[in-house]
């Protein structure tokens, strides 16, 4: 055997030992509102190979109109619960990842009446039961926070209300559900706070630089969880 031969036979054997040994993307189905909607883009393009997002379908009636909940918006805690039910009677949801918020949509007001969308109470049972669900499924889940806004420039939407302080108490409901059952939390309402006062492009959402870094920043939670994860499980 001549040595050119070996060399082919050796690269050969290292080609496909190699395709063995690389992992396929892992599958991390991502449920949120339009925040999620608009920074997914960038979110996938930072994970790369290591993930693929899947979400709900309707990303063309959900970017019709960011406020209104349909397609691919996840809505309020209601709506996720009500999806997730008929989600895990699927056997084919099964995601490697579970990444979820809900908020924005569950603190919005009537103009008129100033009534809330979901109470309090019903917020923290719709969380409940959403980690009950997934839990059974024995899908990692990890839970990020609901960003925030600027009051004096939400004013500006008249459709309806929604108010800073809302979303702080749901963001702590949020907080003592999900810290009492372990999971993590990526804490995009404090790293979006640290963008500035020209981060919206309206009363809710954000420009295409901001959208940019917040998908980094998950991107970053989500490798230090898989390293540390992955650490966890060699002990």
């Amino acid at each position: 055997m001549t040595n050119i031969l070996k060399v082919v036979m050796a690269t050969s054997c290292l080609a496909v030992l190699t395709s063995f040994l690389i992992e396929k993307p892992k599958k991390l189905f991502l449920l949120g509102d339009s925040i999620s909607l608009q920074y997914g883009r960038d979110l996938q393009a930072f994970l790369k190979d290591r993930y693929v997002i899947e979400r709900k379908t309707g990303d063309s009636i959900a970017f019709t109109n960011l406020d209104i909940p349909v397609g691919s918006n996840g809505g309020d805690s209601r709506m996720v619960l009500k999806y997730l039910r008929m989600q895990v009677d699927d056997p084919a949801f099964k995601p490697d990842l579970f990444m979820l918020n809900c908020g924005l949509h569950d603190v919005k007001r009537d103009p008129k009446t100033s009534k809330i969308a979901v109470e309090e109470t019903d917020y923290r049972k719709n969380l409940e039961q959403i980690y009950t669900l997934v839990s059974q499924k024995k899908i990692p889940m990890i839970w990020i926070r609901t960003t925030g806004i600027i009051d004096s420039i939400h004013r500006k939407n008249k459709g309806f209300g929604r108010f800073i302080k809302d979303i702080n108490r749901y963001n702590e409901i949020a907080d003592e559900v999900f810290s009492a059952h372990h999971i993590p939390e990526i804490d995009l309402y404090s790293f979006t706070e640290m963008q500035g006062i020209n981060r919206f492009v309206d009363h809710a959402h954000y420009t295409p630089e901001v959208r940019k870094l917040q998908a980094a920043y998950i991107a970053g939670f989500l490798n230090l969880w898989s390293q540390n994860k992955l650490q966890t499980n060699k002990k």
